[in-house]
């Protein structure tokens, strides 16, 4: 039986619903609520869309206020000490003053850099690794969404980002920076994410690894491996899909192959021979 599946959806809205809700939360002309119920509005149609057109089982928390990366650093707590977050689930005022700065009661805090995402014309709010930074749980957004999803009678899975590209897209704030030191202090927040969407019924999820296709060396092969050896043994009931797109596998297709996990995702339009 072959079955379809969705990497993700856009989540602006046919007619650019999202982008005229946040205005209206920006420029204080709506509540923090009615963005939140537009954001729910969208959701429930574009599964309903998806659903109608034939996909099997739906993405979810692919949908993002601003873009998937910095909903990632809000999961992990990768939050920047100057934005004076202390600690607890990530509040909207703190989230967009990570995208777009924070210049209210006498504050001027500029916002994160911003870069493209891979060689799309799309951009992300770029990680910032902090000396003695500490990493934990602090949204809720991914587990909401799925419950969400579940309520509504669709069938699913989470999706977010592999901790080995989330490393390689970040920019470290000091100079003796060791990716290996970070992944060990990561490892265990995405660890405990993934018990929990176990927990919630999840039978599967997408772990998108797009840096998986790019020229890597040992050690960052190495990496992948240490990663989801350790991530397959944490949670060894949940099956995982990895998810690699914008270029094929090429030197790196042996070491995909060999990662634990159930169903990998190579990109057939732009490597139709892989």
């Amino acid at each position: 039986m072959v079955m379809a599946l969705n990497l993700g959806f856009p989540r602006i809205g046919v007619n650019r619903e999202l982008k005229k809700a946040q205005e209206a939360f920006w420029k204080g002309k709506a509540s923090a609520a009615e963005l939140q119920a537009t954001a729910k509005e969208l959701r429930l149609r574009h599964w309903t869309l998806q659903k109608s057109a034939g996909i099997s089982y739906l993405p979810c928390n692919d949908f993002s206020f601003y873009d998937q990366v910095l909903d990632m650093s809000c999961l992990l707590g990768c939050i920047p000490s100057r934005y004076g977050w202390k600690g607890g689930n990530i509040d909207l005022d703190t989230y967009f003053a990570m995208a777009r700065g924070r210049q209210a009661n006498g504050q001027d805090v500029p916002a994160a850099e911003m870069t493209k995402w891979f060689d799309t014309n799309y951009h992300y709010i770029v990680p910032e690794f902090e000396k003695g930074q500490a990493f934990k749980l602090s949204s809720t957004k991914i587990f909401d969404e799925f419950a969400e999803m579940k309520a509504a009678g669709f069938d699913g899975y989470p999706v977010l980002i592999g901790p080995v590209t989330y490393i390689h897209l970040g920019k470290a704030k000091y100079d003796s920076f060791e990716p290996k030191e970070i992944m060990e202090r990561l490892l265990p927040v995405y660890e405990e994410i993934l018990k929990k969407l176990a927990a919630q019924g999840a039978e599967w999820v997408q772990i998108d690894e797009p840096y998986l296709a790019m020229d890597l060396c040992d050690g960052a092969r190495g990496a992948y491996k240490a990663a989801y050896d350790r991530l397959a043994k944490a949670v060894p009931g949940l099956n995982i899909m990895l998810a690699t797109y914008f270029e094929g596998l090429r030197d790196n297709l042996d070491a995909a192959f060999a990662l634990p996990v159930t169903a990998l995702h190579v990109d057939l339009v732009r490597a139709p021979g892989q």
